[in-house]
């Protein structure tokens, strides 16, 4: 079998080509926009939509929603499951602000001693979603579904335009594709923060890229003020310009900025969080002690992935469907890692899908959610984008149709229904 060629962003025969001329007025700028992204876009949008509406659809046939609460994975309709969990505290937050407490929870269950508050979540998703609110009209649930949505079109938006940098744009809007189906993708299109976060960081990923180093300081600075996870983003972006300024190319000043905007969201609302509960490491204290949710070295993943394959339910958070899957994805990461690697993609894209793996595995949290945890590392798509490209579309769109109708089970139903989101 011949091996696949190495991809580069600094080769120009990779990289769609550019259009003679420069649109002059707003409607050729749209125009353009819409001829380059959107096959991408609706690529990823049909797809979607096809296991969106499986999910839809197996949880009205099973109908254990209806036995549940609503803030608990229940709800009065099928739809409203998608606003449970961490929906209903996004939804608290946007309804009623942060109040950050450390209150001790006497007698609590083992490692729960502190009461949950949402100071866990971040604010830019439901500062958009009572935004949102505000300006359609829409209820916070609605608002928060219609951010998802239209955060997940520009994720797939940005999907593409980095692989299309990389290695085409055929490859691009396939990876584009392969995103909606990936395991845990149920979440893009619910009340989660998701699908915002992999929007931003994405883009982040491209203007580090294209050397536009300013702009992807700041993306990545509200990037922070969506999840905890924009740590790794962080770290990217700031290896990527310390490798600029080392090498020269763009100056000094504008790989600087880069550097000091990015960890300016996240540190800041950590520090926030710390300021209002009296104490520096608050919300550190609240994953700590209120979700059991901390990076312990590996040790949590080691444990379920040896309770899975043993057959044993002696771990944290034992769900047996979604901890199986989960196990599997683990095992093929070391492929992927490989394949990628194979390609040499820039430093930015490397070093965040490293670092993003790394505080996913190295976390104890719920193990069943390690493939929502791993939606943000998109640059594992790659090689299969480039691997697939010479597929023809009539087979392309057999082979993705057929993962967008399984996605419905195994990337909504069973996170939502057999485990927690």
């Amino acid at each position: 079998m011949n091996a696949i060629p190495a991809v580069s962003s600094d080769a120009p025969e990779r990289r769609s080509e550019e259009p003679e001329g420069v649109p002059n007025t707003w409607q050729d700028r749209a125009r353009a926009l819409v001829v380059r992204f959107g096959p991408a876009v609706w690529c990823y949008a049909v797809l979607k939509l096809i296991g969106f509406t499986v999910f839809m659809k197996l949880l009205s046939f099973a109908g254990d929603y209806a036995k549940k609460p609503a803030r608990f994975g229940g709800g009065a309709n099928t739809w409203d499951v998608l606003a449970s969990w961490d929906g209903w505290w996004y939804q608290q937050v946007a309804q009623f602000g942060y109040h950050p407490a450390l209150v001790p929870v006497p007698g609590g269950l083992p490692g729960f001693t502190i009461e949950q508050n949402s100071a866990a979540f971040f604010p830019l998703y439901p500062g958009l979603m009572r935004l949102t609110s505000d300006v359609t009209g829409l209820g916070l649930y609605g608002a928060g579904m219609l951010v998802s949505v239209v955060a997940s079109l520009f994720a797939a938006a940005g999907i593409y335009a980095v692989v299309d940098r990389m290695a085409g744009p055929r490859a691009g809007v396939i990876a584009a594709g392969i995103w909606a189906i990936a395991p845990g993708s149920g979440a893009e299109w619910a009340v989660y923060s998701d699908s915002l976060f992999v929007a931003l960081a994405a883009w982040a990923c491209y203007f580090v890229m294209t050397k536009q180093w300013v702009t992807a300081g700041v993306v990545t600075l509200v990037a922070g003020l969506n999840r905890p996870t924009a740590a790794a983003l962080i770290g990217a972006v700031g290896l990527a310009a310390l490798v600029e300024l080392y090498r020269r190319e763009s100056g000094v000043l504008r790989p600087l900025a880069a550097m000091a905007l990015a960890p300016v969201g996240l540190l800041g609302y950590v520090a926030w969080v710390g300021w209002r509960t009296g104490e520096w490491g608050g919300y550190f204290r609240l994953q700590h002690d209120a979700w059991l949710h901390y990076f312990d070295w590996g040790q949590g993943t080691w444990h379920s992935v040896r309770g899975v394959l043993l057959g044993r339910n002696d771990y944290p958070f034992a769900f047996p469907v979604p901890d199986l899957l989960a196990t599997l994805i683990v095992l093929s990461l070391p492929v992927l890692i490989v394949l990628l690697l194979r390609l040499r993609p820039p430093l930015v894209l490397t070093a965040y899908t490293l670092a993003t793996i790394v505080s996913v595995l190295g976390s104890l949290g719920i193990f069943g959610n390690v493939s929502r945890y791993l939606l943000p590392a998109f640059p594992l798509f790659i090689a299969l984008a480039v691997g697939m490209r010479k597929l023809s579309w009539p087979v392309l769109a057999a082979v993705l149709g057929t993962g967008a109708i399984a996605s419905g089970w195994y990337a909504g139903y069973v996170i939502f229904e057999l485990g927690v989101p």
